[in-house]
């Protein structure tokens, strides 16, 4: 799936991952979303996870998965997936951030295999469901 820039489903994606921040108690814009195929977003986390206290963390999102915690890796390669929520491609954003917690209190939180919510040539409603999360442009300030 391919988000058009400035489309309702891409502004409904930023916000979402927006409220995840909020929910984690982060103030700003610290993520990342990436609207070619696959869709996806990064949050760093302030956290560390017990297990791997030299390493940081981040929470991932990707239209196929959903969301997942990952530790950063010494040399720049790709993360390393330590767990993943499982439960929707597209929770509440209240419910990634129990997940987190969980995550980096050592809790066990989540799955270790992915999900697999979506293919990817999935033809569904992840794109209408992106796009109740979008703000209403008739209530955005002007500037």
């Amino acid at each position: 799936m391919d988000l058009e820039p400035r489309s309702r489903s891409w502004r409904g994606l930023r916000r979402y991952v927006d409220l995840v921040t909020e929910a984690l108690g982060y103030t700003g814009q610290a993520f990342h979303v990436q609207t070619e195929s696959p869709v996806s977003a990064y949050i760093p986390l302030d956290e560390r996870m017990p297990t791997f206290p030299d390493r940081d963390v981040a929470l991932l999102w990707d239209e196929r998965h959903g969301w997942c915690g990952a530790i950063e890796t010494a040399s720049g390669e790709d993360l390393i997936v330590v767990a993943y929520l499982g439960t929707d491609v597209l929770p509440s954003p209240r419910k990634v951030a129990r997940f987190a917690s969980n995550l980096v209190a050592g809790a066990g939180s989540g799955v270790t295999d992915p999900p697999g919510f979506r293919t990817a040539d999935a033809d569904d409603d992840l794109a209408d469901r992106l796009a109740e999360y979008a703000p209403n442009p008739e209530l955005a300030p002007t500037r």
